[in-house]
């Protein structure tokens, strides 16, 4: 049955309100532990705000070590920006923290902050090729049992065996990124989930048909194909409230909201650099509120799942708490959303009992 998960991409548009909203995250993140939330996921983004918290490995162990159920995600680490070595070792880390509750969720990096790779000194263009070279290594750090040696474009290495040793043999679950129906049918060659982008219902429809006939045409049985499908995720904003009128008044300024502030940034820095990495003419699906918000009653919402649910895909990605949207606002969202939504779907989610 379809699979129910948060990411926790929550804004903070002033530094001082940092310390505050990281506290509310952590507190979303152990709400979403007790309503019986199937995954928390987290963002990696630097210097603007956009993700609170900024860096996945390290609010992880912080949320592993105050959860017990949960598994916790990255949607995506950004590993361009990573030593491949050093990622290898706090993942192995935090699969031991939580004891295997970890979802390895990796890809290349921001395809539209060019900033994120000026603050941390690497060439945006280098991206793709530093990700493909770091994943190789990642691999076999945590693979092998004497040490391993590399010799890349990026990096030469002369490691010994890791440690701590993953616990999850051979290494925790990993999950790629693929925001192109071409990543999408790479990933299918090679018999690979992947997690998609806020796209349209249709596109959804679309790219989700053509994985399938690119996992068959590729030679994978049917007993593959559905460990694919069941294991590939796609990302909705979502907000629940006990009417349409009510969750439309809560859920569209503060999408829209979020959509300005994470363009500010790069604007700022294209009237100064002249630097645009993705040249749009049209908005995309992913800012529009027809195609990326899902907001509504616990029926309409529930009527909406059902349209994703159908496509075959094994799990929404929502996001829950929007731009400015107040903690507490979100988190009477997810309420909803796990009482009355999730259970059309699959036995009622256990609550915990204290």
């Amino acid at each position: 049955m379809l699979k129910f998960s948060n990411f926790l991409f929550t804004e903070s548009r002033e530094p001082a309100m940092d310390a505050r909203v990281i506290r509310e995250c952590l507190e979303e993140a152990k709400l979403c532990d007790d309503l019986g939330v199937e995954v928390l996921w987290l963002a990696e983004h630097h210097f603007d705000g956009n993700c609170a918290y900024v860096d996945p490995t390290t609010f992880a162990a912080a949320i592993l070590a105050a959860t017990r159920r949960i598994k916790v995600g990255f949607a995506v680490a950004q590993v361009s920006l990573h030593h491949p070595v050093r990622l290898a070792e706090q993942i192995a880390l935090l699969d031991n923290i939580g004891e295997g509750r970890l979802i390895v969720g990796l890809g290349r990096g921001t395809a539209y902050n060019v900033y994120e790779y000026q603050g941390y000194g690497i060439d945006w263009r280098e991206a793709h090729d530093r990700y493909a070279e770091a994943e190789a290594i990642m691999l076999k750090a945590w693979t092998s049992k004497s040490g391993f040696t590399h010799a890349g474009q990026f990096w030469d290495i002369k490691a010994p065996r890791l440690r701590p040793e993953c616990f999850t043999q051979p290494h925790p679950a990993v999950l790629r990124a693929a925001s192109s129906e071409e990543g999408a049918m790479h990933l299918a060659e090679r018999g690979l989930p992947f997690m998609m982008n806020v796209q349209s219902l249709e596109a959804t429809r679309q790219r989700l048909a053509a994985y399938r006939a690119r996992l068959a045409a590729a030679g994978h049985d049917e007993a593959t194909i559905a460990r694919c499908l069941d294991e590939s995720w796609v990302w909705r904003n979502v907000v629940v409230a006990e009417t349409d009128a009510e969750a439309a008044r809560i859920g569209i300024p503060a999408f829209e909201a979020m959509q300005e502030q994470r363009r500010v940034m790069r604007e700022r820095v294209y009237a100064e650099q002249g630097i645009r990495m993705v040249q749009e003419t049209v908005p995309p699906a992913r800012v529009q509120v027809e195609s990326a918000l899902i907001h509504g009653s616990p029926a309409t919402v529930a009527a909406k799942m059902a349209e994703i649910d159908r496509t075959g895909v094994g799990g929404v990605i929502c996001s829950f708490r929007l731009g400015p949207m107040p903690a507490a606002v979100a988190n009477e969202s997810i309420r909803l959303f796990m009482t009355r939504v999730a259970p059309e779907f699959q036995p009622r989610q256990a609550v915990a009992a204290e």
